[in-house]
């Protein structure tokens, strides 16, 4: 009898090891990122390591018993040499359920293809070249495209009267993307460009490029670099070489002027604007909490910037298809829960993807930056509502 027992005891011990909730204790997800800790772009992607990591504090306890295993690679930077072959790596040994990160496009493209061969789901957090999201339908992106923020800045720029206006973009695919989103808003509207010059990618010297513009005298720069320290760089050559005394006014892609680095920019001359998804110094209440949150979190000096929203929005999607998986991801359900995903809580305003192109749907704002208590800040003066990446519209495969 004794011995009867035991074996049902057994038997029993079996069956709640083999449990729903018991199985989903035991679900671990493994997330690998793919970003630049190291590089011309790493206090970006230092923001963006940050907003993961607030994200997760956040929410971990939203995921129950479920196991989130975040894996960082670092690609160094533009590399898309390294950015495959970590990739590769992280889907053979690390056994990844999803990928995320990707701060330029090249490193993006480079690993698009391994997504689709192994049905990998990748979150892009930054990448902005709107052809990347035709290269697997294993990506999404919840950052912005160039084209959403240029286009719209193009025809904005010509509605405010300016008739002649000058390119300097990085050259690499946004820079592209950017460049020529400007000058078709810009033309239509009624703009001439007058000239364009494209930089590059890595160690920029921008002084050169914008002695040459203000020799030509233009009523207005539209210029693209890919944030960070080169913002940094791009502003301060700009105001040492008088740009805005000689008339020339600057409209720029929301890159150029991140809040986290808007300390660093020295003397800027008010009224620059730009275009972008995200200001530090939005009031909007879901924005003043995630600030508030943030410097609690990492100091009271500290600002988060679009690329940290871009991560942490990233992280809002990833969450949301482990819950609804509760933890047991497969790559065609996952993109099939993010097509057509919407978060109103985002500090940046409503966010969307599109079920047909897997792209963000956004808000853009025209942001004037002031001198607001004494510190730079982009306030934001317009706003374009869920505004759809143009690109596809006009490049119909």
């Amino acid at each position: 009898m004794r011995r009867l027992q035991s074996v049902f005891g057994m038997l029993a011990a079996a069956v709640a090891v083999m449990s729903p909730a018991a199985v989903s204790a035991a679900e671990t997800v493994k997330v690998g990122v793919v970003l630049g800790f190291s590089g011309q772009a790493s206090a970006s992607v230092d923001q963006m390591d940050k907003a993961i990591n607030l994200y997760v504090k956040q929410h971990q306890a939203e995921l129950g018993d479920i196991k989130l295993d975040l894996i960082r690679r670092d690609d160094t930077g533009p590399n898309p040499d390294m950015a495959r072959r970590l990739a590769q790596e992280l889907i053979t040994r690390d056994r990844v359920n999803i990928l995320t990160g990707f701060f330029y496009t090249p490193n993006a493209n480079a690993v698009a293809p391994l997504a689709t061969e192994a049905k990998v789901p990748m979150v892009i957090m930054n990448a902005a070249t709107s052809s990347t999201m035709r290269l697997s339908p294993y990506l999404v992106r919840v950052s912005l495209t160039q084209w959403q923020q240029s286009y719209p800045l193009g025809q904005w720029a010509a509605k405010q009267g300016v008739k002649r206006a000058y390119t300097a973009v990085t050259d690499y695919g946004p820079g592209h993307d950017a460049e020529a989103a400007f000058i078709k808003g810009f033309t239509e509207a009624g703009g001439k460009i007058v000239g364009s010059v494209r930089m590059p990618l890595k160690n920029p010297d921008f002084v050169p490029f914008l002695q040459r513009i203000k020799d030509e005298k233009p009523e207005a720069l539209f210029v693209f670099v890919p944030g960070s320290k080169d913002a940094t760089a791009l502003m301060k050559a700009y105001t040492e070489l008088g740009l805005a005394q000689a008339g020339v006014r600057l409209i720029a892609a929301g890159d150029c002027v991140p809040d986290n680095e808007l300390a660093s920019m020295g003397d800027v001359p008010p009224g620059v604007v730009t275009m972008g998804y995200y200001s530090a110094a939005a009031t909007r209440p879901q924005n003043k909490a995630f600030v508030a949150a943030w410097q609690k979190e990492y100091g009271p000096d500290s600002i988060p910037s679009p690329f940290a929203v871009g991560a942490y929005d990233g992280m809002a999607a990833i969450f949301y298809v482990i819950e609804k998986q509760h933890g047991k991801i497969d790559p065609d359900r996952t993109m099939a829960l993010l097509k057509g995903w919407r978060n109103d809580n985002s500090p940046r305003g409503p966010v969307m993807i599109d079920p047909e192109t897997r792209d963000v749907v956004q808000n853009m704002y025209v942001r004037r930056l002031e001198r607001v208590n004494g510190k730079l800040e982009n306030v934001e003066v317009e706003t374009i509502p869920m505004v759809k990446d143009p690109w596809p519209r006009l490049h119909p495969q």
